[in-house]
């Protein structure tokens, strides 16, 4: 399903279908570095994800990550869009691209496309956003599409320390 399109890209919901494309980005060594090891390492786990993760809460907020492909060719390049965590007030945006997208300006589009449909579609009046402390990239574009680093947090006395990033 066809969330939002903007200038070159298109959001659509993640199914199944998805799970070779979600495999390969969830285990891009910066995908891990930044955001996380999921644990993703087979086709069955990737579609385990997909199901879990973003399908699950399309059902259950409304909004999840979703699936960016290149609106030209349809090829899947990242996902971008609103998570829902129970550690945090407000949902938070969040966007990983495969390497070879990087640096073309697809990874702004796409966050400032999310920021918009979660105002004017959603009625989210306010979006926050983590990345871990040493990814610069992203706190860039966080700052570009008007969130400021606010303080560093954890969400449980054991994890690391994330920054927070939210609307002045």
């Amino acid at each position: 399903m066809k969330v939002l399109e903007s200038e070159r890209l298109v959001l659509k919901h993640l199914s199944i279908e998805d799970a070779a494309f979600i495999l390969r980005l969830l285990n891009e060594p910066s995908f891990i570095q930044y955001i996380g090891d999921k644990k993703v390492r087979t086709l069955d786990d990737a579609r385990q994800y997909i199901e879990n993760g973003p399908r699950k809460s399309y059902e259950e907020n409304g909004f999840g990550l979703n699936k960016v492909e290149l609106k030209s060719t349809g090829e899947p390049m990242g996902i971008s869009g609103l998570v829902k965590r129970d550690t945090l007030p407000e949902p938070d945006i969040g966007f990983a691209f495969l390497p070879e997208y990087w640096n073309q300006g697809y990874a702004i589009e796409s966050a400032r496309a999310v920021m918009d449909h979660a105002r004017n579609v959603l009625g989210i009046k306010r979006v926050v956003a983590i990345t871990s402390p040493d990814n610069d990239a992203s706190a860039r574009l966080l700052e570009k599409i008007g969130l400021r680093f606010q303080r560093l947090i954890k969400f449980t006395d054991e994890s690391a320390e994330i920054k927070l990033f939210a609307p002045d």
